[in-house]
């Protein structure tokens, strides 16, 4: 499966697929009696080697979420089918599409928040994926495309191979896996130096996989070292890699993190490019995804750019459309509210945050001051609040 955010290209929507791993997959495959591996956990690189193949022909169980349709995962499903008749399951999100070739396939489905999965919809399928598994470990009932249609024997990986495979893997020290585990930690601890050095050893690592250099660009930037303009610039060049501004580019964090990079550019040295180039960042992100967050940054780069011309009507212009995005983003949020499990998102403390700026920005004080008291009681280290003092400082700005 895929680790991290990643976006479904052909939605736009966005999927924390760590969140089906720990909510439910790893849980209701320890649960059945199996030990439970990522991928990432046994490879040193996004390249499938001999470690990878020879555990996709050796593991009793395999399941592969093929949400995203990430090429890496659909080939390694391949290899799977072309080596084991049975015991592998393929699930999905719900609203992601599939290849006509999946069609003659069984598909375990669940329901994705895109930041989280529901407390609700994570018990219901970790229960259905533990009673799944137990099924398949007893009827051994052939799953594998490849062997339904051809009378060919399995391929079976020597003990000798299986040994030599184990011991080398046992050898390894500072896998992907432990590496992205410290750099979280990291993270929560505000400590943005260490955390970039070590998202970049995972991106010299993994190459060109957009989760890390993301995380990569957002700590570099953030660790303002050894200067604010020097980090901020590193950054630009880091998050330069996912393309940012090319026409096909869809994945709101990329977008988002390369409007940040660009409006904190402008902040420091005033040339007025950075601040366009936010507008048009955060713009397309907000256009294509209706992210409620992107959006807020959009508003507030447009009312910022009213404030540098000249032209009256150009003012006026720029004012409308940021009112008029923060009224689409509370309709956006309104719409999120109608889930019984509204109150359980773990992005919940960041709506929390967007609510009671759009609503600063409104004058209307009786909500803004309800949001901003529950992203106090909900934010999560200190820089969450600094960032959203920082927003707010510049609204109550725009408003004198």
């Amino acid at each position: 499966m895929g680790y991290g955010k990643r976006t479904d290209y052909k939605s736009g929507k966005k999927y924390d697929l760590n969140k089906t791993y720990l909510n439910i997959i790893k849980p209701a495959v320890e649960k059945a009696g199996y030990m439970c591996i990522r991928g990432d956990e046994v490879q040193e690189s996004s390249i499938i080697d001999k470690n990878m193949f020879g555990l996709l022909i050796y593991a009793d169980l395999v399941i592969a979420d093929i949400t995203t349709l990430n090429p890496n995962v659909i080939y390694e499903l391949g290899i799977r089918h072309a080596a084991k008749p049975y015991s592998t399951i393929i699930m999905k999100e719900n609203e992601c599409e599939f290849p006509f070739d999946f069609s003659h396939s069984k598909i375990f489905t669940y329901s994705h928040l895109g930041e989280d999965i529901g407390a609700t919809e994570a018990d219901r399928c970790k229960t259905a994926l533990t009673s799944l598994i137990s099924t398949l470990d007893k009827s051994k009932e052939t799953d594998s495309p490849l062997f339904s249609c051809l009378s060919i024997s399995p391929y079976k990986l020597t003990k000798e191979n299986y040994t030599a495979l184990i011991n080398e893997l046992s050898e390894k020290e500072n896998l992907i896996f432990a590496v992205v585990e410290k750099a979280n930690s990291e993270m929560l601890s505000n400590n943005f130096k260490e955390a970039a050095k070590l998202w970049k050893k995972v991106c010299e690592k993994v190459g060109t996989d957009p989760y890390y250099i993301q995380q990569y660009a957002l700590c570099t930037y953030k660790s303002s070292y050894p200067t604010k303009q020097t980090a901020l610039t590193d950054a630009l060049e880091i998050i330069k890699r996912l393309e940012p501004e090319g026409r096909t580019t869809n994945d709101p964090e990329t977008l988002g993190i390369a409007g940040a990079i660009n409006k904190r550019l402008w902040l420091l040295t005033n040339d007025i490019e950075f601040l366009n180039r936010a507008i048009a960042y955060y713009g397309k992100g907000f256009n294509l995804n209706s992210d409620y967050y992107t959006g807020n940054n959009y508003a507030l780069c447009l009312e910022l750019k009213s404030e540098q011309v000249i032209d009256n009507e150009e003012k006026i212009s720029y004012k409308f459309n940021a009112k008029e995005t923060r009224k689409q983003i509370i309709k956006i949020i309104e719409l999120l509210k109608v889930d019984d499990e509204f109150e359980k998102r773990s992005d919940i403390r960041w709506i929390y945050s967007t609510l009671a700026l759009c609503y600063l920005s409104q004058n209307n004080e009786e909500l803004y001051s309800k949001y901003e008291h529950k992203f106090e009681a909900l934010k999560q280290g200190d820089w969450e609040w600094e960032t959203y003092c920082d927003s707010k400082r510049k609204i109550i700005n725009l408003k004198k």
